[in-house]
Parts: structure tokens; sequence; C-alpha cells
């Protein structure tokens, strides 16, 4: 059994990409969240299962490139090109003259990696 059906990931995935907008009229709809969001949330929310996974947040400096993040994004892009998922939709947030991108995660601060390597994956349901 994977990881992502063990851990019941993509139920707890879709429970952390349900949020509305800070103005829900607005038509531009449901925000996005990145993997390191998610990845966060997950860690919030699920701290046995985090534990249990055993992979980093992510983010430079982890010193480890399968991280819970990558993961996340993997699998949901995955997921999503074969249509296994179809109430979660992906995009890219381009790099260019992107200098960094913080997170905060329970007092610690996550970089993004790679910061010019490659665009950021972003997830959302659908509405």
């Amino acid at each position: 059994m994977s990881l992502w059906e063990q851990y019941q990931i993509e139920s707890k995935i879709v429970t952390i990409l349900n949020v509305e907008s800070h103005n829900p009229e607005h038509h531009f709809g449901r925000p996005f969240l990145t993997p390191y969001q998610i990845a966060i949330e997950f860690r919030k929310q699920h701290e046995l299962e985090f534990d249990q996974i055993g992979k980093p947040l992510g983010g430079k400096g982890t010193g480890q490139q399968d991280s819970l993040a990558q993961y996340i994004a993997q699998e949901l892009s995955r997921r999503i090109k074969d249509q296994r998922i179809i109430n979660i939709e992906g995009r890219f947030l381009h790099r260019v003259h992107l200098h960094t991108l913080q997170y905060t995660a329970e007092g610690e601060i996550v970089e993004s990696s790679a910061m010019q390597a490659y665009d950021l994956s972003m997830f959302r349901l659908i509405d």
C-alpha cells in the first residue's frame, strides 16, 4: 500500500484546500495553495501521520530531496493528469523576478528551494 493510500492523504489535502478567498464573492474564486502551504497545514492538522511518514516539510536547507511538499506536488500532479483526481486543479507560479518565497511553520521559517530552477506548482479545489 502506498503512503498516499495508507495515510489517506488525498482526503486530508481536500480538507486543507477547502479554503475561501478573503473575498468569497470575488470572481477569481478559491485561492491556490503551494505544496509548502499544504505540507505545513498537513503537519499542523495531522502531526501523528506527519511523523509516521517521516519526510521533512521541505524547502531550502533541508538537505533532503524527498520532502513532504515535493511528494504532495508530484502525487497531485500525477493524479490530476491521469484523472484519478478531478476536484483539484493545478497551475504554476512563474519564477521570473521572484527572489524568495518564505512560509512560517510553528515559528520556523521555511524558504522555497530552487527558486530560479523551475516554476512553483500550486493547487486549489475546483468550485
